[in-house]
Protein backbone atom coordinates (compact mmCIF):
# COMPACT_ATOMS: atom_id res chain seq x y z
CA UNK A 1 0.00 0.00 0.00
CA UNK A 2 1.67 3.85 -0.97
CA UNK A 3 2.46 5.61 1.79
CA UNK A 4 -0.20 8.54 2.25
CA UNK A 5 1.28 12.12 2.46
CA UNK A 6 1.26 14.08 5.86
CA UNK A 7 -1.77 14.88 7.80
CA UNK A 8 -3.56 17.83 7.71
CA UNK A 9 -3.64 19.63 11.03
CA UNK A 10 -7.13 20.89 12.33
CA UNK A 11 -6.12 24.90 11.21
CA UNK A 12 -5.49 23.64 7.78
CA UNK A 13 -8.99 21.54 7.46
CA UNK A 14 -10.92 24.67 9.13
CA UNK A 15 -9.52 26.88 6.45
CA UNK A 16 -10.24 24.43 3.42
CA UNK A 17 -13.80 24.26 4.83
CA UNK A 18 -14.33 27.83 5.20
CA UNK A 19 -12.05 29.98 3.48
CA UNK A 20 -14.14 30.31 0.17
CA UNK A 21 -17.47 31.22 3.01
CA UNK A 22 -15.40 33.84 4.25
CA UNK A 23 -15.01 35.46 0.63
CA UNK A 24 -18.36 36.04 0.10
CA UNK A 25 -19.63 39.27 -0.21
CA UNK A 26 -21.94 40.06 3.20
CA UNK A 27 -25.53 40.99 2.74
CA UNK A 28 -27.23 43.76 4.49
CA UNK A 29 -30.30 43.70 6.03
CA UNK A 30 -33.60 45.58 5.83
CA UNK A 31 -35.11 48.09 7.63
CA UNK A 32 -37.86 45.57 9.33
CA UNK A 33 -35.42 42.53 9.77
CA UNK A 34 -33.02 45.38 11.45
CA UNK A 35 -34.91 46.99 13.67
CA UNK A 36 -35.63 43.07 15.07
CA UNK A 37 -32.52 42.23 14.91
CA UNK A 38 -31.73 45.48 17.72
CA UNK A 39 -35.09 44.73 19.69
CA UNK A 40 -35.96 41.24 19.30
CA UNK A 41 -33.62 38.58 17.84
CA UNK A 42 -35.93 35.65 18.17
CA UNK A 43 -38.64 37.73 15.64
CA UNK A 44 -36.50 36.79 13.23
CA UNK A 45 -36.58 32.54 13.65
CA UNK A 46 -40.10 33.28 13.93
CA UNK A 47 -40.41 35.04 10.53
CA UNK A 48 -38.02 32.69 8.57
CA UNK A 49 -40.12 29.57 10.14
CA UNK A 50 -43.15 30.90 8.70
CA UNK A 51 -41.11 31.49 5.01
CA UNK A 52 -39.63 28.09 5.41
CA UNK A 53 -43.52 26.70 6.02
CA UNK A 54 -44.62 28.36 2.60
CA UNK A 55 -41.83 27.44 0.91
CA UNK A 56 -42.28 23.72 1.17
CA UNK A 57 -46.12 24.32 0.37
CA UNK A 58 -45.29 25.80 -2.73
CA UNK A 59 -42.41 23.05 -3.42
CA UNK A 60 -43.25 21.59 -7.04
CA UNK A 61 -44.66 24.55 -8.45
CA UNK A 62 -43.15 26.84 -10.96
CA UNK A 63 -44.00 30.91 -10.34
CA UNK A 64 -45.42 32.03 -7.52
CA UNK A 65 -46.48 36.01 -6.67
CA UNK A 66 -45.57 37.12 -3.02
CA UNK A 67 -48.18 40.51 -2.19
CA UNK A 68 -46.78 41.90 0.85
CA UNK A 69 -42.65 41.13 0.36
CA UNK A 70 -41.97 43.52 3.27
CA UNK A 71 -38.13 44.35 3.58
CA UNK A 72 -37.67 40.86 2.03
CA UNK A 73 -35.96 38.74 4.80
CA UNK A 74 -37.81 35.69 3.64
CA UNK A 75 -37.74 35.75 -0.18
CA UNK A 76 -34.69 33.96 -0.98
CA UNK A 77 -36.35 30.76 0.49
CA UNK A 78 -39.30 31.59 -1.78
CA UNK A 79 -37.01 31.97 -4.78
CA UNK A 80 -35.06 28.56 -4.45
CA UNK A 81 -36.52 26.38 -6.39
CA UNK A 82 -38.82 28.76 -8.35
CA UNK A 83 -38.43 29.78 -11.77
CA UNK A 84 -39.86 33.25 -10.91
CA UNK A 85 -41.04 34.73 -8.15
CA UNK A 86 -43.23 38.11 -8.83
CA UNK A 87 -42.72 40.64 -5.56
CA UNK A 88 -45.53 43.25 -5.51
CA UNK A 89 -45.71 45.95 -2.43
CA UNK A 90 -47.06 49.47 -2.27
CA UNK A 91 -44.12 50.47 -0.30
CA UNK A 92 -41.74 51.55 -3.31
CA UNK A 93 -38.82 52.28 -1.22
CA UNK A 94 -39.17 48.97 0.62
CA UNK A 95 -39.24 47.07 -3.22
CA UNK A 96 -36.37 49.22 -4.48
CA UNK A 97 -33.97 47.69 -0.95
CA UNK A 98 -34.78 44.69 -1.84
CA UNK A 99 -33.36 44.39 -5.66
CA UNK A 100 -30.66 46.08 -4.06
CA UNK A 101 -30.11 43.96 -0.81
CA UNK A 102 -31.36 40.48 -3.13
CA UNK A 103 -29.45 40.96 -6.69
CA UNK A 104 -28.44 37.74 -6.66
CA UNK A 105 -31.58 36.13 -6.51
CA UNK A 106 -31.86 36.30 -10.43
CA UNK A 107 -35.19 34.62 -10.87
CA UNK A 108 -36.96 37.69 -8.61
CA UNK A 109 -39.25 40.50 -10.06
CA UNK A 110 -40.37 43.77 -8.20
CA UNK A 111 -43.51 45.05 -8.93
CA UNK A 112 -44.97 48.76 -7.16
CA UNK A 113 -48.57 48.23 -7.16
CA UNK A 114 -51.36 48.73 -4.40
CA UNK A 115 -53.36 45.52 -4.96
CA UNK A 116 -56.21 47.14 -2.91
CA UNK A 117 -56.88 49.20 -6.29
CA UNK A 118 -55.40 47.21 -8.98
CA UNK A 119 -54.89 42.96 -9.87
CA UNK A 120 -51.44 42.28 -10.59
CA UNK A 121 -51.09 41.35 -14.56
CA UNK A 122 -49.46 37.59 -14.27
CA UNK A 123 -51.07 34.14 -14.01
CA UNK A 124 -49.09 32.36 -11.46
CA UNK A 125 -49.29 28.55 -10.03
CA UNK A 126 -49.28 29.72 -6.15
CA UNK A 127 -49.73 32.87 -4.06
CA UNK A 128 -48.12 33.57 -0.79
CA UNK A 129 -49.46 36.05 2.39
CA UNK A 130 -47.08 36.54 4.90
CA UNK A 131 -48.64 39.16 7.51
CA UNK A 132 -50.48 41.11 4.96
CA UNK A 133 -54.31 40.68 5.72
CA UNK A 134 -54.63 42.00 9.06
CA UNK A 135 -53.56 44.85 7.16
CA UNK A 136 -56.08 45.39 4.68
CA UNK A 137 -59.17 47.64 5.45
CA UNK A 138 -62.21 45.15 6.24
CA UNK A 139 -64.35 46.80 3.83
CA UNK A 140 -61.92 46.89 0.85
CA UNK A 141 -61.14 42.78 2.16
CA UNK A 142 -62.98 41.34 -1.03
CA UNK A 143 -62.18 43.76 -3.78
CA UNK A 144 -58.24 42.98 -2.51
CA UNK A 145 -58.99 39.42 -2.28
CA UNK A 146 -60.42 39.49 -5.76
CA UNK A 147 -57.54 40.88 -7.44
CA UNK A 148 -55.26 38.71 -5.88
CA UNK A 149 -57.39 34.83 -6.92
CA UNK A 150 -57.44 36.65 -10.66
CA UNK A 151 -53.81 35.79 -10.64
CA UNK A 152 -54.09 32.03 -9.66
CA UNK A 153 -54.33 29.20 -12.66
CA UNK A 154 -57.71 27.12 -11.80
CA UNK A 155 -55.07 24.38 -10.07
CA UNK A 156 -52.88 26.66 -8.38
CA UNK A 157 -53.13 27.52 -4.41
CA UNK A 158 -52.97 30.11 -1.91
CA UNK A 159 -50.83 30.40 1.40
CA UNK A 160 -52.35 33.37 4.10
CA UNK A 161 -50.75 33.77 7.49
CA UNK A 162 -51.93 36.20 9.62
CA UNK A 163 -51.92 36.57 13.46
CA UNK A 164 -54.63 35.11 15.36
CA UNK A 165 -57.55 37.64 17.07
CA UNK A 166 -57.03 35.91 20.09
CA UNK A 167 -53.70 36.96 20.50
CA UNK A 168 -53.79 40.46 20.07
CA UNK A 169 -53.48 41.28 23.54
CA UNK A 170 -50.20 40.49 23.53
CA UNK A 171 -49.01 42.18 20.24
CA UNK A 172 -46.48 44.97 19.87
CA UNK A 173 -47.28 48.46 20.11
CA UNK A 174 -46.96 48.97 16.20
CA UNK A 175 -48.89 46.02 15.47
CA UNK A 176 -51.77 47.05 17.81
CA UNK A 177 -51.57 50.06 15.52
CA UNK A 178 -51.46 48.67 12.23
CA UNK A 179 -53.33 45.48 12.01
CA UNK A 180 -56.71 46.26 11.63
CA UNK A 181 -58.75 43.29 10.14
CA UNK A 182 -57.47 40.73 12.12
CA UNK A 183 -59.01 36.63 11.97
CA UNK A 184 -59.78 33.61 14.07
CA UNK A 185 -59.33 30.57 12.79
CA UNK A 186 -62.70 30.18 11.86
CA UNK A 187 -63.44 33.20 9.96
CA UNK A 188 -60.27 32.99 7.94
CA UNK A 189 -60.92 29.52 7.20
CA UNK A 190 -64.70 31.16 6.35
CA UNK A 191 -63.04 33.63 3.83
CA UNK A 192 -60.27 31.27 1.85
CA UNK A 193 -63.60 28.68 1.25
CA UNK A 194 -65.09 31.29 -0.54
CA UNK A 195 -62.38 31.18 -3.48
CA UNK A 196 -60.98 27.58 -2.77
CA UNK A 197 -62.67 23.90 -3.05
CA UNK A 198 -60.32 23.12 -0.59
CA UNK A 199 -58.70 24.99 2.56
CA UNK A 200 -56.45 23.08 4.99
CA UNK A 201 -56.03 25.70 8.60
CA UNK A 202 -52.97 25.20 10.63
CA UNK A 203 -51.94 27.28 13.76
CA UNK A 204 -48.09 28.69 14.84
CA UNK A 205 -46.67 29.10 17.87
CA UNK A 206 -43.38 30.88 17.86
CA UNK A 207 -41.22 27.93 15.11
CA UNK A 208 -43.91 25.29 15.90
CA UNK A 209 -46.50 24.89 13.42
CA UNK A 210 -49.05 22.50 14.59
CA UNK A 211 -52.83 21.69 14.14
CA UNK A 212 -53.78 22.39 17.64
CA UNK A 213 -56.97 24.47 19.59
CA UNK A 214 -57.30 27.21 17.43
CA UNK A 215 -58.01 29.60 19.86
CA UNK A 216 -54.58 28.74 21.61
CA UNK A 217 -52.19 29.72 18.13
CA UNK A 218 -50.83 32.97 18.09
CA UNK A 219 -51.02 32.80 14.02
CA UNK A 220 -52.54 31.30 11.60
CA UNK A 221 -52.09 29.69 8.21
CA UNK A 222 -54.87 28.42 5.39
CA UNK A 223 -53.86 26.92 2.61
CA UNK A 224 -56.25 27.12 0.12
CA UNK A 225 -56.23 24.88 -3.38
CA UNK A 226 -58.34 24.95 -6.37
CA UNK A 227 -60.16 27.78 -7.19
CA UNK A 228 -63.88 27.57 -7.42
CA UNK A 229 -65.52 27.59 -10.74
CA UNK A 230 -66.81 31.34 -10.55
CA UNK A 231 -63.29 32.91 -9.63
CA UNK A 232 -61.43 30.66 -12.25
CA UNK A 233 -60.69 32.67 -15.39
CA UNK A 234 -61.94 32.07 -18.17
Amino acid sequence: MAASGPEKSARDLYHQGTDHQSATEELGLGPWTSFSLKSDPKHMCFVLSRYKFCSKMIQGKKTVMEVGSGDGFGLPLLAQGMEHVYTVDWDENLLKGNARRLAHLKNVSYHHLDVNAAPPPFSVDAVVMVDVLEHVEPAREPGFMKNIVGCLKPDGIMINGTPNVTASAYASPQSQVQHINLKSMQSLRSLMERYFENVFMFGMNDEVLHTGYGAMCHYLWAVGAGLRPEWRRA
